[in-house]
């Protein structure tokens, strides 16, 4: 499938890092969602059923990251995909973590993973 719902920079205040000081304050992330869709379907029905719901996504990735105190990035990201794939009709999620400032010298530092949803087993 080649189409997809993205959602760019989205901007969360989180507590993250290995650093005793960066686990007293909140740092803002960004998060870029990629995720395969059936646009045409969707458009035939011009229903919200007929696609995915991309405002309740971001709402459940705010929520979760916000409240998340992981140490790396790379945990906030793997959890974040088991997370949205578990939760939401998705069949495979590309999540990029971007963590700016993170470097001196760096505009942006980060990871970005792509994860299936498990296939389904077929009942015996």
């Amino acid at each position: 499938m080649t189409d997809k719902i993205f959602l760019e920079q989205l901007e969360i205040p989180c507590v993250i890092g290995i650093f005793d000081w960066e686990r007293k304050i909140r740092q803002k992330i960004r998060i870029d969602l990629e995720m395969p869709c059936d646009a045409a379907r969707a458009a035939r029905k011009d229903e919200i059923d007929h696609t995915l719901d991309y405002k309740s996504v971001a709402k459940r990735t705010i929520q979760f990251v916000s409240a998340s105190r992981f140490q790396l990035i790379e945990t906030l990201a793997e959890r974040l995909a088991q997370l949205l794939l578990s939760e939401f009709r998705i069949s495979e999620i590309k999540i990029k973590v971007s963590k700016p400032g993170a470097v001196r010298g760096s505009k942006n530092v980060g990871i970005e993973i792509i994860r299936k949803a498990p296939k389904k087993r077929k009942p015996r």
